[in-house]
């Protein structure tokens, strides 16, 4: 939260009732429908290609933050279009006077990534691979490929605009029985990886640059938060089951659109995970409600907002008492510390927006991200009169006309609403501004490249290719009986068709083995490193090895830990180490009768069930993997 000379806590508590919020954990229906909550998603994942889109650089390699043989330094500037405008992301982007610094390593990047080479033929293994995809998603081919500049104005493309290429339109999904329609499924090129973005200076790698990205766009058929998770898992789940795409971190991210009735279209950029959504647009929708009621609010004090402006007053820090850390920091920069009056701002400044934030964290955002201001960049006073807000903020000379026009800006939107914007998710489930929302006129022809035909017999061909749909998987899953609470990871993991082939071929219960999976490869997986070439394959080679050994099944949990850290070594060496012994069932029927001799001399209770337990625990380490428990018990 903005950094405050004087809390207003009261404010905030009361206008957070006005506003209706509650926490997500009680909301309902009716509360998103009151509020008249719609969402919409733009999945990005990425293909599973060796080469990048456009280049024959090799795709999937990555380097650390210090590998890198070249810097390249750029700066942005806006230009008119052929209609004589300029692009409000623009604009924005060149006030902030950004230097663009790109870390060029020679084994994933060339001169294409920099824009000095034209673009080589668009890559042949991700085109069909997104028309796979896009035909999984049902949506109607498109009967020629026009390869299209689509502008992008934060630095992280080099070029200033990304190529992409729309392969499907008109397409739908059904996440749990919902239909979802689909706007279209684009080719694309992925950005750079940001490494930092400090005051005036922002730093990329161009490894990831290039890389083929398929996004999928969906209409805002969301009505509720939950639903919003369902239907980007859904997509999540749909490109893995096709095994042509990435995974791991980085290789599938969301944007999240959200909007609330008299509110706007506001894009949440980059989710790394489906499980933040619902938080993130709960927060979201209620934060544009708020921000409605700021505005209604602001009309009844201002009648003239059009002619609305700040009053400044540039003032010493010795006659600011007591003077904050970043203050004093400022002072000893020789920055300005400057006074801004926001007439009839009382009481708006500390009103409620999002969970443990106020309207004065929608200008400290706007000022670390156009002026550069790092933060905690500006102090705010709602006591200096009757009517008026003050803000006190801290600033280099070389920004003051930045600062001061941002916060003037921010507060002349406060009379429209919700300013169209894309915002920053953080983990708590709240978001910060990021930039203003590109125009719709941001894309154009690539006079590079020339449109490529699709023919039917080609696209026909791909059909064949297409996976066992996602939505009868899941009722597969539903009719085999396996733990629901593993659906997520088996979908994600893309380990349904194993799953299905050992219940096939090795006559292993769904249940049984969508626990193993879903269950203990998952514990595994977040307590111990995976061998490097250890294969989901590889757990079907387990079972059959059980199996063909005449085992019970039980031994395979305590086999799989091994394997999955050593792939390489043999079953057999496995139950070495396990400290597996072969032993008959005579044996096992001998062993129990001596047992139950013995505890019948050492017992001291006369519950009727402890000899049972105490000869199970006696017995169970040798008797794993040759009987199965209950059978043991049986025989007990």
């Amino acid at each position: 939260m903005v950094e405050r000379k004087i809390e207003v806590f009261n404010n905030y508590e009361q206008s957070q009732k006005e506003v209706g919020y509650i926490a997500r954990k009680d909301a309902t229906q009716k509360t998103y429908d009151d509020l008249g909550f719609m969402s919409g998603l733009e999945v990005h994942q990425q293909l599973d290609t060796k080469e990048k889109l456009f280049c024959r650089c090799p795709a999937g390699i990555y380097h650390q933050d210090d590998e890198y043989n070249a810097e390249l330094i750029r700066h942005m500037r806006p230009t008119l279009s052929e209609l004589g405008e300029y692009d409000g992301t623009a604009l924005m982007e060149f006030k902030t006077k950004k230097e663009i610094v790109y870390r060029i390593n020679d084994k994933n990047s060339c001169t294409y990534e920099i824009d000095d080479t034209p673009p080589f033929p668009l890559n042949k293994q991700a085109l069909e691979r997104a028309i796979i995809v896009s035909l999984a998603c049902k949506l109607n081919i498109v009967g020629e490929v026009h390869i299209t500049r689509k502008q992008y104005l934060d630095g992280s493309i080099p070029a200033g605009f990304q190529r992409t290429v729309i392969i499907g339109v008109d397409g739908e999904i059904y996440p749990k029985n919902k239909k979802v329609r689909l706007i279209q499924l684009s080719l694309e090129e992925d950005s750079c990886r940001e490494i930092s973005d400090i005051k005036h200076k922002r730093v990329y790698k161009t490894d990831r640059l290039g890389m083929p990205l398929i996004e999928t766009v969906t209409y805002p058929d969301m009505k509720n938060p939950d639903e919003v998770k369902d239907a980007c898992d859904y997509i999540r789940f749909l490109n893995r089951s096709t095994g042509l795409v990435r995974t791991g971190t980085g290789a599938s991210r969301q944007d999240v659109n959200v909007s609330c009735t008299g509110g706007t279209r506001v894009e949440i950029k980059g989710v790394a995970h489906t499980k933040w959504i619902p938080e993130l647009t709960h927060n979201e929708v209620f934060r544009q409600w708020a921000l409605l009621k700021i505005r209604d609010r602001l009309k009844k004090k201002i009648k003239d907002s059009q002619n609305w402006k700040i009053k400044v007053t540039e003032i010493s820090f010795d006659k600011v008492e007591p003077l904050t850390e970043a203050m004093k920091q400022a002072q000893a920069n020789n920055e300005k510390l400057v006074q801004v009056i926001l007439p009839g701002f009382k009481g708006i400044l500390s009103y409620f927006t999002q969970p443990g934030r106020v309207f004065a964290d929608e200008i400290s955002d706007r000022l670390k991200v156009i002026a550069c201001l790092e933060k905690p960049n500006m102090i705010f006073n709602e006591h200096f009169n009757d009517d008026d807000a003050e803000i006190l903020v801290w600033t280099p000379e070389d920004d003051l006309a930045t600062t001061l026009e941002t916060i003037e800006e921010r507060c002349q939107m406060a009379f429209e609403g919700v300013p169209a914007e894309t915002r920053k998710s953080l983990l708590n489930g709240t978001t910060l501004f990021e930039r203003v929302l590109p125009g719709a006129n941001r894309m154009y022809p690539d006079t590079d490249s020339p449109p490529i035909s699709l023919q039917n017999e080609y696209v026909e061909n791909l059909r064949q290719e297409i996976p066992v749909a996602v939505v009868d998987m899941y009722n597969q899953l539903q009719k085999w009986g396996v733990p629901t609470d593993t659906y997520t990871y088996i979908l994600s993991k893309n380990l349904y068709p194993v799953l299905e082939k050992i219940v096939t071929e090795l006559k292993v219960t769904p249940k049984f083995i969508g626990g193993l999976l879903g269950h203990k490869l998952k514990n595994l997986e977040g307590k111990f490193k995976k061998c490097a070439f250890f294969t989901y394959e590889h757990v079907y080679d387990l079972i059959k090895f059980v199996k063909e050994q005449n085992l019970d099944q039980a031994i395979i949990k305590p086999m799989l830990k091994y394997l999955y850290q050593d792939s390489k070594q043999s079953f057999e060496n496995i139950l070495q180490k396990i400290n597996f012994q072969k032993v008959s069932l005579e044996s096992l029927k001998t062993e129990v009768q001596e047992l139950a001799k013995k505890f019948s001399k050492i017992k001291q209770s006369k519950k009727p069930d402890i000899d049972h337990h105490w000869i199970v625990g006696q017995i169970k380490v040798r008797a794993l993997g040759n009987i199965a428990l209950k059978k043991l018990k049986e025989l007990i």
